[in-house]
């Protein structure tokens, strides 16, 4: 052990002192901002750990897309859902393929992009959530909806554009800044219930709770043949094998090998986990004898193999004269989910990898991390998927320590090699990853400490955020409960206390985190802000140091030579 430690810090100590390390900032680099504890191998680790959290994107994301029949058809005069024509079904399967292939290449090509202009251990995927709402609700079961499968896409494809836009006029970043503290906070931690609400659930985790017809949720975990026709367990509870695999080997085994600082120790818990249910025959097998897990089986089988994308690349319809109102509507919530989504994502992940500033809420590299996901939103059309949007799971390489881009660079390696293995990595069991998801929300709800509790108007928005996420499944749903509530309270309070000339205030007002819309002083200006004050060199930003040099010659106190540094320069 004590030979491998030294061979790590020697592979690590190189890696860093090169212009690769340079330009990461590695530990140990010449950078002036080299990160503390950001290690070659770590992030390397970090990397391959987010890509397991993640890989059942391929397979889930290509299953509901599919539902929405992407480009196929059919005569649906009697048949509106076309289920009765063979044709179409044989249409499903080359679009299913086509998507598994898309989504991993989209992975792979979103999540490298991050990783090396950003600098940022964040891997982007087509979204969970927006492609449920992409499918059952603009395009419809099988093409049912109001908007068909080329004008859904053409929507994202133009929201990606503004979103580009709006991410290079700063406006996201001043969202992420006006945000009050508290929210900030409780984001992160809603996003660890969230990701740990996943986990439990049947479609990415154990399995071990599920939705009910008499209340939300309840418990689960039964075999298939005790389920209702809504998916609810009418007994049996507990009573699946999947959920003691993912329970006693995906989460307890995990978390023993975290406490031992095992530090591949959720690698090991997913790997474990899938090998133990492939094989046929058991009653936890991944592959049961049924006609879908029969394809899925014949799938693994092929282990190598590669599928040409033959129907959804540029399949957008750009005659929109028909298009009308239900286009619009559905362009417009792909860009409100999408700004608050991802942006609220981008910046918890930031914030729990340890590289925002405390004072300005600013990190680095910020309007090329925005507008690298905004461009891959309109990258993915092109491909036929829906939005693409930061990964939660990437959490989990930043609790392994992932810390640099190279993480995120990894993680779109290991997509793009699952473009050729996609059998193998799109057999990975949703129990398999569910203890993972499950830890990473355990470590990111440390968060909660800095709320501010002592003061109700920033409690109580910041538990509003925190429990709608996993309550309304929905990051935006919770920023949103969270802004509102904070809104209210606070603004009923400020107006009560103008119109009594301050003699009705709140009791605790002075325990009140301080909030302003304006940019703090020593904040990263938007461009365009720097431009209509006439700045000769607006696409540069001064640092804090060169602001205070600016502040001193101003005063009078000397003269020196200022330098300025492009704002996002490596």
């Amino acid at each position: 052990m004590e030979a491998i430690r030294r061979w790590v810090d020697t592979v690590d100590s190189a890696v860093a002192a090169t212009a690769f390390g340079h330009y990461f900032r590695l530990d140990g680099s010449t950078h002036p901002k080299a990160r503390s504890g950001a290690r070659f191998l770590t992030e390397i680790r970090g990397g391959i750990t987010i890509f397991f959290t993640m890989a059942y994107i391929i397979s889930v994301n290509a299953t509901i897309i599919t539902q929405s029949g992407g480009t196929c058809d059919c005569d649906r005069t009697n048949d509106p859902t076309c289920e009765k024509s063979d044709e179409y079904k044989a249409c499903l399967v080359v679009l299913n393929r086509d998507l598994i292939t898309a989504t991993a290449a989209m992975s792979a090509l979103s999540s490298f992009a991050m990783g090396l202009l950003a600098n940022l251990p964040i891997a982007l995927a087509p979204g969970m959530g927006i492609n449920a709402y992409f499918t059952y609700q603009v395009v419809g079961y099988h093409g049912t909806g109001p908007v068909t499968y080329r004008m859904a896409i053409t929507a994202v494809f133009i929201e990606g554009l503004i979103f580009v836009a709006l991410s290079l006029l700063g406006m996201r970043q001043w969202l992420a800044r006006v945000i009050p503290n508290s929210i900030k906070i409780a984001c992160g931690a809603g996003i660890g219930l969230y990701l740990c609400f996943i986990g439990l659930t049947n479609s990415a985790g154990i399995g071990v709770i599920n939705g009910a017809m008499a209340t939300p949720v309840e418990l689960g975990g039964c075999l298939p043949e005790y389920r209702d026709e809504f998916g609810a367990c009418t007994s049996h509870k507990l009573g699946n094998p999947t959920v003691w695999i993912g329970f006693l080997l995906g989460c307890l085994l995990t978390a023993l090998l975290m406490m031992y600082k095992i530090k591949s120790a959720m690698i090991i818990g997913i790997l474990i986990v899938s090998i133990f249910s492939w094989p046929r025959g058991t009653n936890f097998t991944y592959f049961p004898d049924t006609p879908t897990g029969n394809q899925q089986f014949d799938f693994f089988k092929k282990v190598v193999t590669f599928h040409p994308i033959q129907t959804i690349l540029t399949a957008q319809e750009w005659n929109l004269s028909g298009a009308g109102g239900q286009f619009a509507l559905a362009l417009f919530t792909f860009l409100y989910v999408d700004i608050l989504d991802v942006t609220g994502t981008l910046y918890s992940m930031v914030r729990f990898c340890g590289v925002v500033d405390p004072e300005t809420g600013d990190f680095e590299r910020q309007t090329v991390a925005y507008t690298t996901d905004a461009t891959m939103i309109s990258i993915g059309a092109l491909f036929g998927t829906s939005p693409v949007t930061a990964f939660i799971e990437s959490g989990a390489g930043i609790a392994q320590g992932a810390k640099t881009g190279i993480a995120a660079m990894t993680a779109g390696v290991c997509f793009f090699i699952a473009i050729f293995f996609a059998p193998i990595f799109a057999s990975i069991p949703p129990w398999a990853t569910g203890g993972a998801l499950m830890l990473v929300g355990c470590m990111m709800m440390k968060a909660v400490m800095g709320i501010n509790w002592n003061y109700p108007g920033d409690a109580i928005p910041a538990f509003a955020t925190l429990v709608f996420m996993p309550f309304s499944y929905s990051i935006a749903y919770g920023l949103i409960a969270g802004l509102m509530s904070y809104t209210i309270l606070n603004g009923i309070a400020w107006f009560v206390k103008l119109i009594t000339g301050g003699r009705i205030a709140p009791a605790d007002e002075d325990l009140k985190e301080y909030w302003t819309y304006k940019l703090p002083e020593n904040a990263a200006t938007p461009w365009f802000i720097r431009a209509m004050r006439g700045e000769k060199r607006f696409w540069a930003d001064p640092s804090k140091d060169q602001i205070m040099e600016l502040h001193s010659v101003a005063s009078g106190k000397g003269e020196r030579d200022i330098t300025r540094r492009e704002s996002d320069s490596p």
